[in-house]
């Protein structure tokens, strides 16, 4: 069993123990409170565990708010309409309306399952106003509380892992793309590998907001800002794959740009800052300018597929440029406690 198999069954047991406890003790405690429906309040925890952290914050928040706009609307439409199927379908189309029309579908379960206690029991009594209250209350709290415990720290050093698998293996696109441009490899696997990466990059990037959904630090904005840009060199790589194969033959000034190629191989990591390997390009660029000017019309066009090349070379660069830009200080200090945490 691979280490990301092992996981996700870890994220699945947790998240089914916390559902299991967090809904058993919120009907507990409601049945101790001796609240009519108690089970209700196991039902509106298990509905709130299955967000982030920060989504349970939000949806904690909109389900108070919601509760009271959908009492009023129990209140307003059971007094007027006297079939109970009815009235239920009309409750059932306004709070769906607003909480389209407002953005809390989320809200809309919960919701449903109060307002089925209203059409039930046609109480609206203070008692019974605190009744259902303290039902949400109790079902958001609990759930509040069993989501502050989750495996951060497995899942950011699975990110981490991630990382240092995007690097080797954009290292090797990089190095078969260097071997073909000297024709020492074909290069038929690079399209393959760089759509592997770049549907391992969506899934990384999906666990990166994961990560940040589930943690309060002030950080994890970083995981996410990384594979992006390591997805926007993958787009790079695309057309700088594309600007070789158009080449008919290689000119003879290839093997220089296949060097340099190797030389930012070494330099694929986390927080190389590329200025260097930028201030070479600028140099080759010169250098190849000063090359004596081709002397057949195919000789100039697979000349200038070769500078496309160096310009595809240049955006790959530029994007690490502008990720190493927009780190923050604090981001830096988490770079470095990794670092030395790795060691």
């Amino acid at each position: 069993m691979n280490e990301k198999v092992r996981f996700k069954i870890r994220k699945m047991l947790l998240l089914s123990t916390k559902i299991a406890v967090g809904s058993s003790i919120a009907i507990y405690i409601a049945e101790l409170l001796n609240l009519q429906y108690a089970t209700s309040a196991g039902i509106i925890t298990l509905l709130t565990l299955i967000t982030t952290k920060w989504e349970t914050v939000k949806l904690s928040f909109l389900r108070l708010l919601t509760y009271a706009i959908s009492v009023a609307i129990c209140w307003c439409v059971f007094s007027i309409i006297p079939s109970m199927w009815v009235e239920y379908g009309v409750f059932l189309f306004l709070i769906v309306f607003i909480g389209e029309k407002m953005g809390w579908r989320s809200t809309l379960s919960v919701n449903a399952v109060i307002g089925t206690h209203f059409l039930t029991t046609q109480d609206f009594s203070f008692d019974f106003l605190i009744n259902e209250l303290l039902l949400v209350v109790i079902g958001i709290t609990i759930a509040f509380v069993f989501n502050l415990v989750h495996i951060n720290n497995a899942h950011e050093q699975g990110i981490i892992r991630s990382m240092r698998h995007v690097e080797h293996e954009m290292k090797q696109i990089l190095i078969e793309l260097a071997g073909y441009l000297c024709q020492k490899a074909s290069g038929d696997r690079v399209w393959e590998d760089i759509r592997k990466l770049e549907t391992e990059l969506d899934e990384y990037l999906e666990l990166a907001y994961e990560y940040q959904n589930n943690t309060f630090q002030s950080h994890p904005e970083y995981y996410i800002s990384y594979f992006e840009m390591r997805m926007k060199q993958c787009g790079a790589l695309h057309n700088l794959h594309s600007e070789m194969r158009r080449m008919r033959q290689m000119p003879k000034q290839a093997h220089i740009v296949s060097d340099y190629i190797y030389e930012i191989t070494q330099h694929v990591t986390e927080m190389n800052n590329p200025k260097k390997q930028m201030d070479e390009l600028e140099q080759l660029v010169e250098n190849l300018r000063n090359e004596p000017l081709p002397e057949t019309h195919e000789e100039f066009e697979n000349r200038a597929e070769l500078y496309h090349t160096l310009l595809d070379l240049e955006e790959f660069l530029m994007y690490k440029k502008r990720f190493i830009e927009s780190i923050d200080a604090t981001q830096f200090r988490i770079y470095w406690k990794k670092e030395i945490e790795g060691k």
